[in-house]
């Protein structure tokens, strides 16, 4: 190596030991990359905890699993050995879907494939709540059967909604008000129709399958229950299925006794027969022993009734009544047991409906089914005064006049109008009786009240000389009776006045309190009714000019009774429908009227004189009286004479 080479050499040295010199960090530098290489570490170190914590979990999340799984196949196995083949569908999820059209919408559980709620969409409760006439998990609603020696409830089983979409909705052509759930509508305008099926699997092909439909415009639905190759799994000595249906009735108007209350009650029709219900005012059941067309948890304005297609074998009902103070929210809770025909053959159908909508007497009759006997008109006399007079009279004003006020005042005066003959007749008689007045007094100073036979003989005899029916009066109020028994019957039932309001009374179809008690005073309640007190002062008036139109002899305490009838109907009324006292209010002005305007044309002076020319004729026989008298002499000619 040469000297110049050398030379380079160190020079090269010298260079990169100068620069290592110069480039030589810092003691900050050496700290901070320090405490780089330390954070690095450290989030390394953070890594492989959270490593090792995620095998932990994942671990123990393994040894859940396993225990649940061993959990499960337990509850499956207890299932499947309470419930044999149906043990799969005791474990489930349970789900809701809807089925709707313009009138009710119905929920649907998939837990026993039943119907859990049914909301009428065009009413609402008196506080203007979504009308529900059923709703809730304590609902009843499926079959019961022996299978494989267990009983099956198959409300406890989970069914499979077969389909698509878990919300329907039935379309259909707009209703005009009045033409709700008509049939003959439907018929002339026919809408959509949705179905809601759900299937209780044991293998492919071998099922209990519930189908619902529903018509747009209806309160009706269709109802079928398929029974497909279940015959090696449902007891062969089985000649029925029982299917239970049950629910709390829950409270949907403003409380009285003399309403809702009272109303509700189950109601049924034997097949081919008449209908029937179980008591109105207290707790009941019945066995119905024969075949059964339908039968109706009825409250006062609405109704569920499950209705046969053929007829149900036969059934058990019965009803639990809560009283309000007990119970506030709920009426009471009804039950049937229904016996459905099965035969143990490999497929078999139950055909069904449910109705479920408004106690309206058209809407029910509609159906031809009794229905409508579900509104309560009275017995059988008074039933038919509503059927073919009220009820008629009062849809046809219906048509023409949406104010109910005014529809109660023209149906009063229309039938006042029909029964004026009958109250003229009544006036007379009593006029009549009036002019007699003076020879009634003279007859009882003359007999006293030591002879009671003899003062009835004599004055009997004075009536018939005068030619005066002493019934004449009574039997007019009689021929009446009917007709006001029926208004008795038919404004509280009538759906038609629910909600509708007039003057100061906001519901025609209860009690139009002005002033709340705070207090309850026994059988008048804790409310102040206005038409009912306006209804008793106009009754005591009306009851006023009568009694001075009549005579009292013989009956002192009838006067009594007369003025203390108005005081008892205020205490009755009370707490009746304000549209029924407003239409006792209205009868009673129009009598009062009706009496002053015959005052004003009947001559008292003209009827004595008339009665006393009647005394002066001879006294005509009857057929019958000239037999008797004709009887008795030939019973005298052959009497024996004695010796």
């Amino acid at each position: 190596m040469d000297k110049k080479s050398i030379i380079g050499i160190g020079l090269i040295f010298a260079i990169l030991v100068v620069f290592s010199l110069i480039n030589q960090p810092s003691k900050e530098e050496i700290a901070a990359a320090q405490l780089r290489k330390d954070s690095i570490a450290q989030v390394e170190a953070q890594k492989a905890f959270e490593q090792q914590q995620l095998n932990a979990q994942i671990e123990q999340q393994n040894a859940v699993s396993e225990t649940d799984t061993a959990s499960l196949n337990q509850a499956t196995q207890a299932r499947t050995d309470e419930y044999g083949v149906f043990g799969s569908a005791a474990l489930g999820k349970e789900e809701f879907s809807t089925l709707e059209n313009n009138q009710i919408k119905i929920t649907f559980s998939n837990k026993g494939g039943r119907i859990y709620s049914v909301e009428l969409k065009e009413y609402q409760t008196h506080d203007s709540l979504p009308l529900i006439l059923f709703d809730g998990p304590e609902t009843l609603f499926g079959l019961n059967f022996f299978s494989q020696n267990r009983s099956i409830q198959t409300d406890h089983l989970f069914f499979k909604q077969v389909g698509g979409r878990k919300d329907l909705k039935v379309t259909g052509p707009a209703v005009k008000k009045g033409d709700e759930g008509r049939l003959k509508v439907n018929r002339e305008n026919p809408g959509g129709k949705e179905s809601v099926t759900f299937r209780l699997e044991v293998e492919p092909g071998k099922y209990i399958e519930y189908i619902y439909t529903l018509e747009h415009n209806s309160f009706l639905v269709n109802f079928d229950m398929n029974i497909q190759g279940m015959n090696q799994y449902i007891a062969g000595n089985q000649s029925y299925l029982n299917f239970s249906w049950a629910f709390d009735v829950p409270r949907q108007e403003k409380y009285s006794r003399f309403g809702e209350d009272r109303y509700t009650n189950i109601t049924y029709k034997y097949f081919e027969d008449e209908v029937d219900n179980l008591d109105q005012n207290k707790s009941d059941e019945a066995n119905l022993a024969t075949k059964v067309k339908w039968i109706g948890f009825k409250q006062l304005f609405f109704s569920s009734t499950l209705i046969a297609d053929d007829a149900f074998a036969n059934a058990q009902v019965s009803q639990e009544k809560f009283k309000h103070e007990d119970n506030p929210n709920y009426l009471g809770y009804f039950k049937a047991d229904i016996a459905l025909p099965y035969n143990g053959t490999p497929q078999e159908t139950v055909g069904m409906q449910f109705f479920f909508g408004p106690n309206h007497y058209q809407t029910l009759k509609q159906y031809d089914l009794d229905m409508e006997r579900q509104v309560y008109l009275g017995y059988i006399v008074i039933r038919q005064v509503n059927q073919y007079l009220i009820i008629p009279v009062f849809n046809f004003l219906r048509r023409f006049i949406d104010n109910f006020g005014i529809i109660i005042l023209l149906l009063t005066i229309l039938i006042k109008t029909i029964l004026f003959p009958f109250t003229y007749k009544s006036f007379m008689s009593q006029a009549k009786m009036k002019a007699l007045k003076p020879e009634i007094d003279e007859i009882n100073e003359k007999f006293g009240k030591d002879k009671a036979m003899e003062k009835q003989q004599a004055t009997m005899a004075l009536y018939k000389k005068a030619g005066v029916n002493p019934m004449g009066g009574c039997l007019p109020m009689v021929l009446q009776m009917p007709i006001l028994f029926a208004m008795f019957f038919f404004f509280p039932t009538s759906i038609e006045l629910r909600g509708e309001s007039f003057l100061w009374a906001a519901d025609l179809s209860t009690y139009d309190s002005i002033l709340n008690l705070p207090f309850t005073i026994p059988f008048y309640g804790d409310h102040v009714s206005l038409f009912c007190l306006l209804m008793t002062v106009t009754t005591i008036i009306s009851t006023s000019l009568s009694q001075s139109a009549a005579t009292s002899q013989g009956m002192p305490g009838m006067k009594t009774m007369m003025y203390m009838m108005p005081v008892m109907f205020l205490f009755l009324l009370n707490n009746y429908p304000s549209g029924l006292s407003y239409y006792y209010f209205l009868a009673n002005l129009i009598t009062i009227g009706q009496t002053y305007a015959i005052r004003l044309f009947v001559d008292e002076d003209k009827i004595r004189a008339t009665l006393q020319a009647n005394k002066k004729k001879p006294v005509k026989k009857s057929n019958f009286q000239k037999r008797l008298e004709d009887m008795a002499k030939q019973q005298g000619a052959q009497k024996p004479k004695k010796k």
